[in-house]
């Protein structure tokens, strides 16, 4: 049986949730230098106690890491110790889905995003069903290799998905679009997909750490038949055409109720290159959680300016800002690190 079947689905982000799920780093080829190592520790510590402003934050660490963690989390966040690979909870973690009386949660197959030599997974692949069992919840297994950045859902049937994921031969090789569609739908309760061609230019090699396209750093659904997206207004980024033509197909779209989207284009930093490549850095990255929002900060005089976009997506919840210009040296941003598990 699938989880679709048996009922269950993918809520919203902004649906209640009973808490949220990170991972602490550890020593790995993404945080190779201990200065580095130490900076993304205080980077992910500063997005999970924004997060514990408003429910319950729970932080798996590696063997032996938890004392540490402790001392930069601050009071009032759980820790537990599992083996880790990374950091990225978003993607090694469940996708946790609901009937309205039960939770349940998908395990997908991870393979380091698409087996990229830096990349390390014994232990992360392993760690959805660890933090399932945590929560105390059913999981189905998806031979589809997939991760949570990978996805985006508005709870009303309709996913975000781009091509260079979910059918790139790095992850899926041999699977139609048919297939991964019939795939994702029975596991999230989805019957509409939206493709994206990519991701943003940053995403993939020779940049860096990257997930080649995860959708969730472009665009996102922010309510019923709206979408925030990426905007690069510089033409001297490659993201201009990457955003101008993913604007474009999300214009077009409809969901999976019939109505075409709502689509509300947020512009990115006004720094073009980071670390010696393009930068990526994006605000639609962000998290919603029980009464606020963390959205990506980096010290940009259109920091401000998302922050207004957000609150007016979500009136009645506060806006935070946090500093992710080192947790987008690591690959990804706030959205990355967190997992959200819905109340019932």
């Amino acid at each position: 049986m699938t989880p679709a079947a048996d009922g269950f689905r993918m809520p919203p982000e902004w649906a209640p949730h009973e808490r949220t799920w990170m991972a602490w780093p550890g020593p790995n080829p993404t945080f190779d230098d201990p200065g580095e190592l130490a900076a993304a520790r205080r980077a992910w510590a500063s997005v999970a106690r924004a997060v514990r402003r408003f429910e319950p934050v729970t932080v798996v660490c590696g063997p032996g890491q938890s004392a540490g963690a402790r001392e930069l989390l601050g009071d009032g966040i759980d820790t537990v110790e599992r083996e880790l690979d990374d950091a990225w909870m978003r993607d090694i973690g469940p996708t946790f889905l609901t009937d309205g009386t039960r939770l349940a949660a998908v395990d997908w197959t991870f393979n380091g995003w698409g087996a990229q030599e830096w990349a390390r997974w014994e232990h992360d692949a392993k760690i959805a069903r660890e933090v399932a069992g945590l929560a105390g919840v059913r999981t189905y297994a998806s031979e589809l290799v997939n991760e949570g950045g990978g996805i985006h859902v508005d709870g009303e049937g309709t996913v975000l998905l781009t091509e260079t994921v979910q059918l790139g031969p790095e992850r899926n090789p041999g699977w139609t679009r048919e297939q991964v569609e019939a795939e994702i739908h029975a596991h999230l309760g989805t019957r509409k997909a939206i493709w994206l061609p990519r991701g943003l230019t940053a995403d993939y090699p020779p940049h860096g750490y990257g997930t080649l396209g995860h959708v969730d750093i472009v665009a996102a659904f922010a309510g019923p038949g709206v979408v925030v997206a990426h905007h690069q207004p510089d033409p001297a980024h490659p993201d201009h055409e990457v955003t101008r033509e993913a604007i474009g197909i999300l214009k077009s779209a409809t969901d999976a109720r019939g109505r075409r989207l709502e689509v509300v284009e947020v512009a990115a930093p006004t720094v073009l290159e980071a670390d010696g490549h393009w930068a990526d850095y994006s605000y639609i990255n962000h998290y919603v959680c029980n009464g606020g929002v963390v959205l990506c900060a980096f010290d940009d005089p259109r920091d401000d300016l998302a922050a207004g976009v957000f609150r007016r997506l979500y009136p009645g919840r506060a806006v935070t800002l946090v500093d992710a210009r080192t947790i987008f040296a690591g690959g990804g941003g706030i959205h990355c690190i967190t997992q959200q598990q819905p109340k019932i």
